[in-house]
C-alpha cells in the first residue's frame, strides 16, 4: 500500500441529517455508494430525527449506520459528528447529492492534511429552470462576497477544525450560517465542484418568494433574532 493511500483510507466520516427524506436520500446514497475510491469513507452516520416514512430502513440498506435524534437539523448534525469516527467530515442534506468526481474533490484536501481550512461546494439545481440558474449564480456570489455559503453546499471539515471551533449548536434553524461565522471568512474555501440540490421548495414556493423569505430570515437572524423564533417564522 503506497503512502498516499495510507494517509487517505477510512478518513471520511459522512454526516446525512434525516427527517422524513424518503423521496431524495436513496439518490445521495447511490451517489456516495458508486463514487470510486471507497476506501476513503470511513462510515456514513445517518442521524434520523423521527422519521414516519422508511428512511431509516433506507439509509440501513446503504450500509449507512443510522443514529437516532430529537428533530432539528442542528440537534441532529451534532448527533452526528459526535458519533462520527474519522478525522474529516462531511455534513450533507438528505435532498443533495455530490456530483461525479466529488471524492477525488475530497480526497485531495485530505491528502494535503490542510486540517485547519473547512470546504464546501458550489450549489447546482434539480431545475433546468432559468430561475435555478440566477439562484446559482446569486449563492456563488454570497459564498465569495459574503463568505455565507449555506449547508445545502455540503461541509468538508476536519475534526480538529470542527472542535476547535465548538461545532454545530443545537439551534432549530440557522446551524449552518451559525458554524460558518465561527469558523470564519479566512478558514474556508469553496470547492470548484458542484453538489445537486432538489428545487422542491423552491418549485412549490416560487423561486421569488422563496429568496425573499430566506432573506428575511438571515437578516433577522443578524439583527438578533433568536432561532427558536425564527424556525416558528420559516415554518
Amino acid at each position: 500500500m503506497s503512502s498516499e493511500q495510507v494517509c487517505t483510507k477510512g478518513s471520511l466520516s459522512i454526516v446525512i441529517p434525516v427527517l422524513n427524506a424518503a423521496a431524495h436520500l436513496p439518490t445521495t446514497l447511490t451517489s456516495i455508494r458508486s463514487a470510486p475510491l471507497q476506501e476513503t469513507i470511513r462510515e456514513i452516520v445517518v442521524v434520523d430525527g423521527g422519521s414516519q416514512d422508511g428512511s431509516a430502513k433506507i439509509a440501513q440498506s446503504y450500509d449507512a449506520r443510522v443514529v437516532q435524534s430529537s428533530a432539528g437539523r442542528g440537534r441532529q448534525l451534532s448527533a452526528g459528528a459526535a458519533a462520527a469516527t474519522a478525522p474529516w467530515l462531511l455534513f450533507l442534506h438528505a435532498d443533495t447529492r455530490p456530483d461525479p468526481g466529488w471524492i477525488e474533490k475530497i480526497q485531495d484536501r485530505i491528502r494535503r492534511e490542510d486540517v485547519d481550512q473547512a470546504a464546501v461546494f458550489r450549489l447546482r439545481f434539480d431545475d433546468a429552470a432559468s430561475s435555478a440558474r440566477v439562484i446559482e449564480r446569486g449563492v456563488a456570489w454570497r459564498t465569495k462576497t459574503l463568505a455565507l455559503p449555506y449547508g445545502d453546499q455540503g461541509l468538508l471539515i476536519s475534526r480538529k477544525l470542527y472542535d476547535a471551533v465548538g461545532g454545530y449548536s443545537a439551534i432549530p434553524l440557522m446551524e449552518d450560517v451559525d458554524l460558518i461565522r465561527r469558523i470564519g471568512r479566512r478558514r474556508f474555501v469553496m470547492l470548484d465542484h458542484h453538489v445537486t440540490t432538489s428545487a422542491e421548495r423552491y418549485q412549490r414556493d416560487g423561486y421569488v418568494l422563496r429568496v425573499l423569505r430566506n432573506l428575511t430570515i438571515l437578516s433577522l437572524y443578524f439583527l438578533g433574532v433568536s432561532p427558536k423564533t425564527l424556525a416558528k417564522l420559516y415554518g
